[in-house]
């Protein structure tokens, strides 16, 4: 039995059954009900065309249950016709079901749980691992954005930016439990690409590409944080930034920027220096100001910052953090940063003593107070 083919045929089937009238939890059960029946009975019958007997087969299952459920009866008038066996077309499908999922009455935490248990295919046991949470709790948390989304219009235009934020906020939880939701991310953003032709679904995959291309030089075999610029570039994979690249300027040739693709122009110059030193900084802070333009966000101008105080000395990029709001996340340590870069010692390792305490993970906790040790060591 093939599951990967199995897995990849699930999210069609979904979204065919809820297009054609099945409220989101009884698509899924049937789906379920689906697969289990292929398990039985394709080792020794397998079907010259997998979709159209799955999506027939789901079919028939949900039918079944409607009928058999007084409560769903007028759902009956949506129903009377079966797809027709042969195979049947996933792109259209797949792409509501990524909107679903995505829908902006769900909370984020429920988007992407909703997005990696019905697109992705991962079991609740697989996604409450991840998440450090009871299979229970998850369960719950999925079967609530189930009842959210039930009543969805599909004539409503899909929100690209909804589906591409979730898919990012997936991206970001990494690797945890048996499951590598940074690898899942990239497999769900390459299939949102084969669906639509967007430019910031193509950047979104650029920018995927890029990080994760750095992804095995970032923690220390000890577990502590490795900055960009201590990073071993000669263990990057150069083949995901190859791909990154080609694919990030396909998309910048569109000549419809917006801010995937800006953020991945700026990973790209990080990944084609040879050496932190020879970075492009004054390109990278033009590429901040196209996402400060696009975005606005306190975050983008504390980058920002930053990449001043590389292109035009620490003492720019102070003047530049002055004008934010010192309360936003990291701004202690970036200002930490940037004394130490202007020789005022004291002051950073105050500052990055102050930044350890707010630390919002004990990895860059433990980073920034060696950091404050560092400085005060070479104080005395």
């Amino acid at each position: 039995m093939d599951e990967a083919l199995l897995r990849s045929l699930t999210p069609a089937a979904l979204g065919i059954l809820v297009r054609r009238g099945a409220d989101f939890a009884a698509a899924e059960d049937a789906v379920q009900d689906a697969l289990v029946e292929a398990i039985r009975v394709w080792p020794g019958d397998p079907p010259r065309d997998p979709k159209g007997w799955l999506v027939t087969v789901a079919w028939r299952k949900f039918l079944d249950a409607t009928r058999a459920d007084t409560a769903r009866r007028r759902r009956e008038d949506r129903v009377d016709e079966e797809p027709a066996p042969g195979p049947a077309s996933s792109v259209d499908d797949t792409l509501q079901l990524y909107f679903l999922c995505a829908h902006p009455s769900l909370t984020p935490s429920s988007a992407v749980a909703l997005t990696l248990r019905a697109v992705g295919g991962l079991t609740t046991r697989q996604i409450a691992q991840a998440y450090l949470v009871p299979e229970a709790t998850m369960a719950q948390r999925i079967s609530r954005a189930k009842r959210t989304v039930a009543g969805v219009r599909f004539d409503q235009p899909g929100d690209v930016a909804t589906v591409l934020r979730v898919l990012y906020l997936v991206f970001n939880e990494g690797y945890s439990g048996d499951v590598d939701l940074a690898a899942e991310a990239i497999r769900l953003t390459r299939q949102l690409a084969t669906a639509i032709d967007h430019p910031e679904v193509a950047g979104l995959l650029a920018l995927m590409l890029l990080h994760h291309a750095r992804r095995a030089t970032r923690i220390a075999p000890d577990g502590s944080l490795v900055p960009l610029a201590e990073q071993d570039r000669g263990r990057w994979d150069t083949a995901s930034i190859a791909e990154g690249v080609e694919i990030l300027q396909a998309a910048l040739a569109r000549d419809r920027l917006g801010e995937f693709q800006a953020q991945a122009a700026i990973a790209a110059l990080h990944a084609d220096a040879p050496t932190a030193e020879e970075t492009d900084w004054v390109q990278i802070v033009e590429w901040y100001d196209e996402l400060v333009r696009l975005t606005g966000s306190p975050i983008v101008r504390l980058n920002r910052a930053v990449a001043v105080g590389e292109a035009d000395g620490p003492r720019a990029g102070l003047a530049a953090l002055a004008e934010l709001d010192d309360s936003l996340p990291r701004h202690t340590a970036v200002a930490a940063y940037l004394h130490e870069r202007d020789g005022d010692v004291a002051t950073a390792a105050r500052l990055y003593a102050d930044a350890a305490r707010k630390a919002p993970n004990l990895a860059e906790r433990d980073y920034l107070t060696r950091q404050a040790a560092r400085l005060n060591t070479r104080r005395t």
